[in-house]
């Protein structure tokens, strides 16, 4: 908890990648962390390797002031970073020493302390109702009270390229006081987030050159820039860069970590995180997301799934080729991994290399991967979409080279019917009719609706003759309803319905697709696939002409 400085990487404390998801990230619409997740997030950041944790504003608000103490307690071990308290500096007409708030920053116990201070002149003027040599004078006197008390301080200049657009002298007046008072970094921020890459770029440069000043960035995101504008700013001689797991923040959010690290280090060979750290940027991320209870940007830079997934024909060809063709990168370096997705847009190559990523030699089968294409074009041309349904093209695949086996059941008919009760209740009933060796079985069972119901009865039926169904659940169920080119009438009636069943068991997941003028037909070929897939894992006789 004494560190003062970053550990563990080569550029150690000549440059310093800082965290503030645990204050500003927390600002984000529909987060709320509790004590034990800000905990939890500063172990996972940590442990990737940052050199600088913001764990919140201790004093302002009891769950930050809870976690700081609870760190201080010994609940937070950290092996890289230094845990950093934020807050602002004194009040107007009082001295540091004993305004509460900054008594606050000292009893967090953080070797680290950050202040944000008013760099706009209209900010300090309007906002503050003060003037700005006051404003310096609170600037100076907090930083040197926090530095006297054995503290290491940043001043985060806020709103400091719009004040010094508008008056530079009073912005650059405001990082003098902050680093002639003691402070360590200067840091910029681009806090309405309304800033470009050249204007960073030109502004970083310029202040530079001007004050000497050992210079960092924080940028929000409201220009869709925050990553780039923090890049521009490290290139043009910024040497702290503020970021936020995932991007979280206020409005559109703040500079990404995953990307602008990933920037840094495989763009501009600069070894910001410890050795061996890049290759968790993946699994970071989706761990900060699960804590947060936000699902993960599918198509975020270097840690979303699809950041390596290629869709068209042309990309799997050349990609067949040489991976390096069509990926900036090896997804392996950030802890991912590249997919190819099979669709209409997809040709042989796509084919092939799918089939190798699920363990199917289709190269030397011309005759197959043509059938596939040829397949995979015609359904979805009818409304079926294999892209998220790696299991059903997995099947589909399979029953091309003749690689599938008898089905343990086959379908003599299904009912549903949905009945709603005098007491308000609603209650579907399915029943199945199915032959096993054989033997015609029959099941009926009520569910919570009624593709809830026919999947009761099917297993109800199977249980005895397949038990593996036991470890086998349906975790996820979603409908689209698709509108056919010309065949939808104006009720809408003639629309297709497209069904995703995710299934699961204690090893993993898997989703199928099913598709129909009709929900409940198209839930039954979903089911059936996730069925089939089942006894595919558990090596047993698949069930894929059981529809």
């Amino acid at each position: 908890m004494s560190r003062t400085q970053p550990a563990g990487t080569p550029l150690g404390d000549a440059f310093h990648v800082y965290d503030t998801t645990l204050r500003d990230g927390a600002q984000r619409e529909g987060i709320s962390y509790s004590v034990a997740d800000k905990l939890a997030v500063a172990r996972h950041l940590d442990a990737l390797g940052v050199g600088f944790i913001e764990g919140g504003w201790p004093g302002a608000l009891p769950k930050d002031t809870e976690f700081f103490a609870r760190a201080a307690a010994g609940e937070l071990q950290l092996r890289h970073a230094a845990l950093v308290a934020f807050g602002a500096t004194r009040k107007a007409g009082t001295t540091a020493a004993v305004d509460p708030q900054v008594r606050a920053l000292l009893d967090s116990q953080a070797p680290v302390v950050t202040l944000v201070a008013k760099s706009d002149r209209r900010h300090v003027e309007r906002a503050l109702r003060t003037d700005v040599a006051e404003n310096c004078a609170m600037v100076s006197d907090t930083v040197a009270f926090l530095v006297g008390e054995g503290r290491r301080v940043f001043v985060d200049a806020e709103h400091f390229f719009d004040g010094y657009a508008f008056d530079p002298d009073t912005a650059l007046r405001v990082l003098d006081a902050a680093v002639t008072a003691g402070a360590d970094v200067a840091v910029l921020c681009d806090t309405n987030g309304g800033m470009l890459p050249l204007g960073i770029a030109e502004v970083v440069t310029e202040v530079a050159a001007r004050t000497g000043f050992r210079l960092g960035i924080h940028c929000q995101d409201d220009t869709g820039c925050a990553v780039a504008n923090s890049v521009a700013a490290v290139q043009a001689g910024a040497t702290h860069v503020q970021c936020t797991a995932n991007g979280y923040g206020e409005r559109a959010g703040n500079a990404d970590l995953f990307p602008v690290v990933g920037n840094l280090v495989t763009k501009l060979g600069m070894p910001v995180l410890p050795d061996g750290a890049l290759a968790e940027l993946t699994r970071t991320s989706h761990a900060l997301a699960e804590i947060a209870n936000i699902a993960p940007d599918t198509h975020q830079a270097y840690v979303g799934s699809s950041a390596f997934a290629h869709k068209a024909g042309l990309h799997a060809s050349a990609i067949k080729v040489d991976p390096e063709l069509y990926n900036h990168m090896d997804p392996v370096d950030v802890g991912n991994g590249q997919r190819v997705l099979v669709t209409e847009m997809a040709g042989r190559a796509s084919v092939e290399l799918k089939g190798a990523e699920l363990g199917l030699d289709l190269a030397g089968r011309p005759d197959a991967t043509s059938a596939v294409v040829a397949t995979v074009k015609e359904r979805e041309a009818q409304g079926w979409s294999f892209e998220a349904a790696d299991a059903s093209l997995e099947l589909l695949m399979r029953a091309a080279i003749g690689d599938r086996a008898p089905a343990p059941f086959t379908l003599e008919s299904y009912r549903v019917i949905t009945e709603r009760r005098a007491d308000g209740e609603v209650v579907a009933e399915a029943t199945v009719k199915v032959l096993v060796d054989g033997r015609r079985l029959i099941a009926t069972e009520e569910g919570n609706g009624p593709i809830n119901a026919l999947d009761a009865a099917l297993r109800s039926a199977l249980t005895a003759s397949c038990p593996w169904l036991q470890d086998v659940e349906l975790a996820d169920y979603k409908v689209r309803i698709l509108t056919p080119g010309g065949a939808q009438d104006e009720h809408g009636t003639a629309a297709v319905t497209r069904v995703l069943v995710e299934s699961a068991d204690r090893d993993g997941a898997w989703t199928t697709v099913g598709v129909h003028g009709n929900v409940v037909e198209a839930s039954w070929l979903a089911l059936v696939d996730a069925l089939a897939y089942a006894a595919l894992r558990a090596r047993r006789p698949v069930a894929t002409s059981a529809r």
